[in-house]
Formats: structure tokens, C-alpha cells, sequence
């Protein structure tokens, strides 16, 4: 009975102060749209620079003939990849012999290859850390070069420049929704308190009468999650609206064609956003009862 008179309050409220309700409810919608857009954008990216990383490889080119000292012995490959394969920051490694590099050549770039007179590819291996950010590592422990290996490569210029980028969206992703909660949170808090200065005489009434702290909290809070989750529900519908309309424009412009490379679902999304809501609109109505309503 106590909690349908504190809703009923609360919608009461809501109705009284339409330009107030509208006023928080689309700050809600404003804020939660923005975060879901960068919620959407941030895991794409996070999820991009991920598959990036993964495709950081250190190559180990043996010698061939024509290398001085002759071509590289099967022992000395053997030596080398079990030297590969013993170290814990290498995920996985292969083994390119110069048959299948030669193909792999062919394909890619057939008219250079077709006239060739020998081999003149090496055998290699191609090791794939455990994470990007140990490229460099793996490739030191080759240095100084074992027998047989002619050279290696990390790709060290172009794994730096990734990894700079890759580590710079991440950052920008976790200030920029920091941020915007903070924002939303004080927007929130501003607007409920504004709504409680509009109704400080009746609040004072209310007091007299004998009305307690709670119960003269409790309507401003279900207003403020009311508001929450109603900016949040708009901002969902919107989104969802962009993700069946803009979405398939974007990606047919070729936005990304790599299965591995995703953002989050839609409906995890939804449930976080709507959750947020919720929770910015108790947090701001909770800060500002604590700081501005005095009772």
C-alpha cells in the first residue's frame, strides 16, 4: 500500500512537471544513445585492434643455397623450432617450407613467378605469440641468430605503429564512456534537483504533517528511476532503429568483411543501456536528495 502511494506520488510528479520530466527523460535518451553508439564502436574497434594483434607474426627465414655457408640442415631446423616451441610466449608457430611459400607467391603474385628458373624462396616458420605486445620479445630470443637461420623478421616499425593505435583506441574508448556516465550522472542530478526546488513548499508541508525522510525521498527516487528507464527504453528504440536501417548501408560500403572482427550484441547492449539507465536515474536522484534536499 506505502509503495503504491510512493509510485503514485511519483507519477504524479512527473505529470505536474512535464517540462522537467521531459527535460531528464531526454537527457537520459541523449546519454544512454551516445553510450550505446560508443559501446557499438568501442567493442568494433577493441575487437579490430584484437584481430590485428593476432595477426602479428615473427617469420625465421633459413638459409638456401645461395647463402653463404651452404642451405640450413634439417637438424638446424630442428634445433630452431624445438628452440621456438620451448618458449612460453609463443601461442602457436608453423613450419613454411620453400614448396609452399612458392605457392603462396603464385597466387598472390602470379606474373613474377612465372618465369622463374629455381626456387629461390627459403624454408621458414611462422610464430604467432601470445599477444602482439610480444613480437619484439620472441624475435630477441632468436639474436643472436641460431645456425642455420639467415634472418628475422618481427616487422618491428609496422607491429609499433599497430599496437599505437590499437592501445590509443582502446584508452580513448574507456576515457570517452567514463566520461559520458559522469555526465549523465550530474545532468540527472541537476534536473531532479531542479524538479525538488520546484515543490520545496510542498515538501515543507509534507514535513509538518509528519511525513518522514523516506517517505518524502521515496517519490523522488522512483522518479528518478521512472525517467532512467524510460530515456533508456528511447534510446534503445533508437538504436535499434540505426541498427536496421544505417547499419546495412555501412557495411555494405565494405566497413568490414572479417567474421572475427564484431561488436557486442545488440541485446546485451540493450540490457546494459537499460540497466544504466536505471542506475543513473537512482544515482543522480540519490546525490542530489543527499545534497539538496534538506528535510
Amino acid at each position: 500500500m506505502r509503495l503504491r502511494l510512493l509510485v503514485s506520488e511519483a507519477w504524479r510528479s512527473l505529470g505536474a512537471n512535464v517540462s522537467t520530466t521531459v527535460a531528464a527523460t531526454m537527457t537520459v535518451l541523449v546519454g544512454m544513445f551516445l553510450l550505446g553508439l560508443f559501446i557499438a564502436l568501442g567493442t568494433w574497434t577493441v575487437s579490430w585492434s584484437d584481430n590485428v594483434k593476432r595477426q602479428l607474426i615473427v617469420k625465421v627465414d633459413f638459409k638456401t643455397a645461395a647463402d653463404k655457408g651452404g642451405a640450413a640442415t634439417r637438424a638446424q631446423e630442428n634445433a630452431v623450432a624445438k628452440m621456438i616451441a620451448a618458449n612460453p610466449q609463443v601461442n602457436h608457430w608453423k613450419y613454411i617450407s620453400k614448396e609452399v611459400a612458392l605457392q603462396r607467391m603464385k597466387k598472390r603474385y602470379n606474373e613474377l613467378t612465372r618465369n622463374l628458373p629455381y626456387n629461390p624462396l627459403p624454408d621458414s616458420i611462422e610464430i604467432t605469440p601470445v599477444k602482439g605486445e610480444y613480437v619484439a620479445d620472441v624475435a630477441a630470443t632468436l639474436h643472436p641468430l641460431p645456425a642455420g637461420v639467415q634472418k628475422v623478421e618481427d616487422g618491428k616499425r609496422v607491429s609499433k605503429r599497430i599496437l599505437k593505435v590499437a592501445h590509443a583506441i582502446e584508452a580513448v574508448f574507456s576515457v570517452a564512456t567514463a566520461v559520458l556516465l559522469i555526465a549523465a550522472t550530474l545532468l540527472i542530478a541537476n534536473t531532479i534537483r531542479l524538479s525538488i526546488f520546484s515543490r520545496r513548499r510542498e515538501i515543507e508541508v509534507m514535513k509538518l504533517v509528519g511525513a518522514t525522510n523516506w517517505f518524502v525521498r521515496g517519490p523522488f527516487m522512483i522518479e528518478g528511476l521512472l525517467t532512467g528507464l524510460a530515456g533508456s527504453i528511447l534510446a534503445v528504440f533508437c538504436l535499434l532503429l540505426g541498427k536496421e536501417i544505417a547499419l546495412p548501408a555501412i557495411l555494405e560500403h565494405g566497413l568490414s568483411n572479417d567474421p572475427t572482427v564484431h561488436a557486442l550484441g545488440f541485446p546485451t547492449t540493450a540490457l546494459i543501456l537499460v540497466g544504466m539507465g536505471l542506475g543513473l536515474g537512482a544515482l543522480g536522484s540519490g546525490l542530489t536528495l543527499r545534497r539538496f534536499l534538506q528535510v
